[in-house]
């Protein structure tokens, strides 16, 4: 029997587990003491990792599509496949007939993050979709453009703030999101004994939202309309003070926010006039403050005018960059802002999708519209499709479009774990190890961290399959012509090598992920090693984190671009919302949940026991209006479909509002996801609108969702 420190991968936390294996079975996962980070904290999903590694429902083998119908084959067998068919329909079609779609868990598994993009450019297609645009897209290009760089976030410094103004997340379910903190309910605690004050904005009475001093219950959609009015009564009182930040934009950024005063969005937030200007002032007077917005304020119309206004505020205040304020990570491995480069700026709409002229923002295209590119016939039409741990027929808007449209493609693959709702489509699907079987190192969620540390996790057990990063290596042999049996050596030493020249370090001996990390490593700031990471286990504390203006910035100026014309253009569409009457639609948004992480969680019994949590929770008051009972049945209707779910009647959520959590709906044919299937749920995205977007990012607007509700009959 032996116990191994492991980073769970699971979520964005990152935080330590202590992993018991005894005859090459998990026995047991607790919280690991000794973890730099996270300090013993563990949740449900941590504790679940021995149920995934041992899920019989897991994919040992790959599969091809015969006669219909989806068997076990060999590995050779399934790239002979992919190479048969693949590289034909780019011959004929061109690479942009050829989509990828790179779902949440890719960005929690290590060899898909460094070998996912050697593959996506070597494919050369500009349909390249994630799960980004059905979550936080809008954050990158407001920091983007206001920064510099997609990249350079800026995250509250959760352990020396005084005030924390918190919009649309709800940390202590998600455990953090574009804010990698384990135990955040720790964290919020000390706030409060030190004599801090935690606001909460969210139309739900959320667990964040019971441990608040004070919570708000906007409107959903209208949080841009707060932050506006926040910022006009900054400059109104005279409360602005940027300190010495190097700031363009201050003037217009004022004009900007003249319409938006406390009273005029008040009938629209439905918060009072004299509270807002209260949150205002006391804002302003915490002797250090943040304000954080997670998913409720990205996955809305104005997504992207809400994530700018929070940086706006924290500048306004004089709160970025600033400890206990808004601050930059800086990770020991892979951070671009990290390095000194050109201030070139930072682009969006380089290109766009074919059928709806969508822009693209760092890379990818709105996930929104891959059905339209699937299904519109014409020069460019998608006929292809790769999944690389994705489900996005459970999680992209219009679900049931997307998932007719994968019903015209002429070829799809998926590499997957899981015989899921998406990958049934598949022609061939490409399993990979559990994350016990992989290393593990957190590429992105290091560089989002409330504190500098860095994790090496060395593979646990030994592997059935194949690594993911070998399974990507051959598939790029396939799209560059050197077909499935090209030589893995050579295709990683090319990998490691333009790396090397890109950190300007020296190749080095390894081999495989390994080698990439310890490239980075090294080009760091820290000029740490991957031998120093595997000699400290449980993680190496690089600090708290530091002032970084005005080394972090990339913008041509130099400067933080409060104004930038690619985020302002959008501001006379929020103002005529002040112009439109609020009606009476009640209006859906979504619900994290702590022992799920989207759909592929889903399978996994100690995640899924007790009482059914896919249900629509109304407040009394609806529930009364409408005939709704605690316990009934439920009809959802939007523009784009409709469900029947059950009814949970509470007070924690306002009047006017509808909330049903997402990443459910396993009750299709075809899967083999037993679990899952006996706790189907349904699927939520049914009802989301492929066409309400935010116009700026594309990214679709999951949260204010206008629904009817009536009981089922």
């Amino acid at each position: 029997m032996t116990t191994t420190p492991v980073t769970c991968p699971l979520c964005e936390a990152t935080c330590g587990l202590a992993v018991t294996i005894e005859d090459s079975r998990v026995t047991g996962v607790r919280g690991d003491d000794a973890d730099v980070f996270s300090h013993g904290f563990i949740c449900p999903k941590g504790a679940s990792l021995g149920a995934l590694h041992h899920d019989p429902d897991r994919l040992r083998r790959p599969l091809v599509r015969r006669d219909g119908e989806l068997v076990e084959t060999t590995w050779d067998e399934a790239f002979a496949e992919i190479e048969r068919r693949l590289p034909s329909i780019m011959a004929e079609h061109g690479r942009d007939a050829v989509a990828v779609y790179a779902g949440n868990p890719s960005v929690h598994n290590t060899p898909t993050s460094l070998y996912g993009p050697a593959f996506y450019k070597a494919l050369g297609t500009k349909n390249f979709y994630t799960a980004g645009t059905v979550d936080q897209v809008p954050k990158h290009f407001s920091v983007g453009h206001m920064f510099g760089g997609g990249f350079t976030i800026p995250v509250p410094d959760l352990d020396r703030t005084d005030h924390l103004l918190m919009l649309g997340a709800n940390p202590l379910v998600s455990n953090g999101s574009l804010m990698t903190a384990p135990d955040v309910r720790g964290k919020l605690r000390a706030l409060r004994e030190r004599g801090g004050k935690l606001v909460v904005v969210d139309p739900k009475r959320s667990r964040t939202a019971e441990l608040a001093d004070e919570h708000h219950a906007i409107r959903p959609g209208t949080d841009a309309l707060l932050l506006f009015a926040l910022v006009n009564e900054l400059f109104t009182m005279s409360l602005v003070n940027t300190r010495d930040l190097p700031v363009n934009g201050l003037d217009e950024v004022r004009a900007l926010a003249a319409p938006f005063t406390p009273e005029t969005v008040a009938a629209h937030t439905d918060l009072a006039a004299d509270d807002i200007r209260r949150m205002a002032h006391e804002l302003a007077a915490a002797g250090r403050a943040v304000v954080y917005g997670r998913i409720g304020t990205t996955t809305q119309a104005f997504g992207t005018l809400a994530s700018w206004l929070i940086d706006v505020l924290n500048v306004l205040t004089g709160n970025l960059d600033r400890e206990g304020g808004a601050m930059f990570p800086l990770a020991a491995a892979g951070q671009a802002n990290a390095r000194p480069s050109k201030r070139r700026g930072f682009q969006t709409g380089r290109w766009h999708s074919r059928v709806r002229g969508l822009p693209e923002v760092v890379g990818e295209l709105p996930v929104a519209t891959l059905a339209d590119e699937i299904l519109t016939p014409g020069d460019g039409q998608v006929r292809a499709l790769i999944t690389v741990c994705g489900n996005p027929c459970l999680s992209t808007p219009n679900a049931g479009r997307l998932t007719e449209a994968l019903g015209h493609l002429d070829f799809m693959v998926s590499v997957d774990v899981y015989l899921n709702e998406t990958s049934k489509h598949a022609d061939v699907v490409l399993p990979g190890p559990t994350p016990l079987e992989r290393p593990h190192y957190d590429l992105a969620l290091y560089q989002l961290a409330v504190r500098n540390v860095a994790n090496w996790t060395p593979a646990t057990l030994p592997a059935d399959v194949p690594q993911e990063w070998e399974t990507l290596l051959r598939l790029t042999g396939i799209v560059t012509g050197m077909g499935a049996a090209a030589d893995l050596d050579a295709l990683d030493d090319f990998v490691a090598g333009e790396m090397a020249k890109r950190f300007d370090v020296a190749i080095g001996e390894r081999r495989g992920p390994e080698r990439l990390i310890d490239i980075m490593l090294r080009g760091g700031p820290y000029e740490l090693t991957l031998a120093d990471l595997e000699a400290a286990p449980h993680g190496v504390d690089l600090g708290p984190l530091k002032p970084r203006i005005p080394d972090v910035l990339r913008t041509p100026s130099g400067r933080i671009e409060l104004a930038p014309a690619a985020i302002t253009t959008d501001v006379p569409r929020l103002a005529a919302v002040l112009e439109t009457p609020v009606n009476g639609q009640l209006l859906l948004i979504g619900r994290r949940q702590l022992s799920s992480n989207n759909s592929w969680m889903h399978n996994l019994e100690p995640l899924v026991r007790g009482k059914n949590r896919c249900t629509a929770q109304l407040n009394p008051a609806d529930a009364a209006r409408l005939g709704l009972v605690d316990g009934g049945t439920a009809v959802v209707r939007s523009r784009a479909g409709k469900i029947e779910i059950p009814v949970e009647v509470t007070d924690a959520i306002r009047a006017g509002v509808v909330s049903i959590p997402h990443g459910w709906g396993h009750d299709v044919d075809g899967t083999r996801t037993a679990v899952a299937t006996a706790h189907a749920g349904v699927n939520t995205n049914v009802l989301a609108d492929d066409q309400l977007l935010d116009a700026l990012s594309g990214t679709a607007a999951l949260n204010g969702i206008p629904v009817e509700v009536e009981p089922a009959r």
